[in-house]
């Protein structure tokens, strides 16, 4: 039976490559060759949690001490190369691959952050840059505004994920359900933010 441990690893393992599918996606969309797709998947997949486990003290960040992420990456860039045509069937590929991976980083990253002992503030901080920061980074790459700054509901997606394990924490929930139910909890609010066209509020007359 899969503990909470292996859980998480799956669930970042899966982040990892549906993030990259998004980078090489999209870098395919813009014509990059072969090594600008698997860049970009690279950097998809993995800016985020270099990013948290810098900032929580885990060093080497875990993308580099554990070479099962970095091939996860390399993979979905591979993936998307060769089978882009049937990827670019799923209606809007890199928002729908966005936010799977939106909603099982900001879990995992979040409890990784409680289990280094921050708070839940912090914590639920650590969970959002970890899951916008690959995407950021990803859409600079291709010189885009990042979707964080300019798209619908984005960040507060990776909130809501993080804000129910912090809950979930707090009232010594069973670990599992509490994961699953923020991930999904995360990927709904961003899917249906795109789809009823919720956008956070902008400056009056921008």
């Amino acid at each position: 039976m899969l503990d909470i441990g292996d859980l998480i690893v799956v669930m970042e393992l899966a982040g990892v490559f549906v993030f990259g599918l998004s980078g090489a996606m999209l870098a395919v969309r813009r014509r990059l060759d072969m090594f600008g797709v698997l860049v970009l998947a690279g950097a998809a997949a993995l800016a985020g949690g270099v990013a948290r486990d810098l900032l929580i003290g885990a060093v080497p960040p875990l993308a580099l001490s554990n070479t099962n992420l970095l091939a996860v990456a390399l993979a979905s860039g591979i993936v998307a190369f060769f089978a882009h045509g049937a990827l670019e069937r799923i209606g809007k590929p890199v928002m729908v691959l966005d936010a799977i991976g939106l909603g099982l980083f900001s879990v995992a990253s979040c409890d990784k952050a409680l289990g280094a002992g921050l708070g839940p503030l912090p914590a639920m901080l650590i969970g959002v840059l970890s899951a916008i920061g690959g995407g950021a980074l990803r859409d600079i790459l291709v010189a885009e505004v990042p979707r964080v700054l300019r798209e619908e509901i984005y960040a507060v997606a990776a909130l809501l994920g993080a804000a129910i394990v912090v809950l979930g924490d707090r009232l010594h929930l069973p670990d599992a359900p509490v994961f699953v139910t923020g991930a999904v909890a995360a990927f709904l609010l961003r899917v249906v933010s795109v789809w009823r066209n919720w956008h956070a509020p902008r400056a009056p007359g921008s």
